[in-house]
């Protein structure tokens, strides 16, 4: 499915400072940044016509990866340097990664990466939306940096030039209402604000990832594992964004650690009461008339509960499926794979711990995390996720760093 060298260039963009030239109440990273930009791209596509969101997703995916290879040019000066030298530095985008993602999907990954650097024409809206998307997200992120940047002397000269960009997206519906603070731009900020809760908020780590950043490394294991099983389009993209989605509650609820939520009578339940209460509350109100009903899907809630790591299938009505999903492999469907979408969050906290301890912050709390963890991991129609877990540690160096007993989710 996936391989540390890819595991590497993700995570590694939770390390790539933004703004990092103005002074930042709070640190800005690329991870997050680009979680942000995938969760506006789909609202903004939802409100658009004749849209691909396999194409959507895949163009956002492959903007990522060339930003996280070209960090260290400023954004200006990157899309200057594309304008004269396009065909060089994709070449040179394409070396780097080539060994990471060569044997993904069969070799049809790199073939359509290459592509899509190639053909400015491939994709051609879905590539707008996600550029209108990561305007927006960087717009959000200035927001930020100008309550701390008052005082320099050019720090107009910026804000007038992230506004006037604004008016290059107007076309899109989606763009205008977040443009006028309508409901929309709600959910940005709801989402928005999941930078600033840290994972593992009760021990040092490196690099820090923030919920928004995990949510996004979940839902790139998804699309990775939906490749690995050949999934159908519509199955694909459910699975992309139910991981994208899976943790938005945690902005109004914040995240509970399992052996808290776990280790009191009655807790875990109480508290998905209440997160529901707060999702009808304060998330749908906020969604766009005609998604409710497939938002609702996406994040999991049915018959009064919430559960987004079940195997589903939606034909006329959801339906929970015990015996996998092979047989429900057809659009019409409309399935989710919940079970691997859970080995995928799971792998995800893994990686986290694990990379922390392979750069010398180790603590008790990292340590028996990835043992409990590991001890967790299953096979999945075929995709074994303790096996892609023991080769990621194994190539980061510290396989067998475990000791005592803490749960983690």
């Amino acid at each position: 499915m996936i391989n540390h060298k890819i595991i590497d260039y993700i995570f590694t963009s939770a390390s790539i400072q933004r703004w990092n030239d103005y002074p930042r109440m709070v640190e800005l990273v690329e991870l997050d940044k680009q979680a942000h930009k995938f969760i506006i791209a789909y609202f903004i596509a939802k409100l658009e016509d004749d849209i691909n969101y396999t194409h959507l997703i895949e163009a956002g995916i492959f903007e990522f990866l060339r930003r996280v290879v070209v960090t260290d040019i400023r954004p200006d000066v990157f899309r200057n340097a594309l304008q004269k030298k396009s065909k060089e530095i994709n070449t040179w985008v394409i070396e780097k990664l080539h060994d990471s993602i060569k044997d993904i999907d069969g070799g049809n990954f790199l073939k359509k990466f290459q592509e899509y650097l190639e053909n400015p024409e491939m994709y051609k809206k879905e590539r707008f939306i996600n550029k209108a998307a990561s305007y927006l997200a960087t717009k959000w992120e200035f927001s930020i940096v100008y309550q701390t940047s008052a005082f320099l002397s050019d720090i107009e000269d910026v804000k007038k030039s992230v506004e006037e960009e604004l008016e290059d997206y107007y076309e899109l519906i989606g763009v205008r209402k977040i443009a006028l603070n309508k409901k929309l731009s709600k959910i940005v900020d709801l989402s928005g604000r999941l930078r600033f809760q840290k994972r593992w908020s009760q021990t040092p780590r490196i690099p820090e990832t923030s919920v928004l950043g995990h949510m996004l490394t979940v839902a790139l294991f998804g699309y990775f594992y939906s490749l690995d099983v050949n999934a159908c389009g519509k199955r694909l993209q459910n699975n992309f964004y139910t991981a994208l989605f899976h943790d938005l509650p945690e902005a109004l609820t914040r995240d509970i650690i399992s052996p808290v939520k776990y280790c009191v009578d009655d807790l875990s339940e109480i508290i998905s009461e209440y997160e529901i209460i707060k999702i009808e509350d304060d998330i749908m109100p906020n969604i766009p008339e005609k998604i409710k009903e497939e938002f609702s899907y996406l994040l999991g809630l049915y018959d009064g509960i919430k559960d987004e790591f079940l195997d589903k299938i939606n034909e006329d009505s959801i339906q929970i499926v015990n015996d996998g999903l092979a047989s429900y492999n057809v659009d019409k469907y409309n399935a989710i794979d919940g079970k691997a979408l859970k080995q995928c969050d799971k792998l995800s906290a893994f990686i986290e711990a694990s990379l922390s301890i392979s750069h010398g912050i180790k603590s008790k709390e990292l340590v028996n995390g990835k043992k409990e963890i590991i001890k967790t991991l299953k096979t999945v129609q075929d995709v074994d996720f303790k096996e892609i877990a023991t080769k990621i540690d194994l190539a980061f160096g510290t396989t067998g760093q475990t000791q005592v007993r803490m749960d983690f989710e």
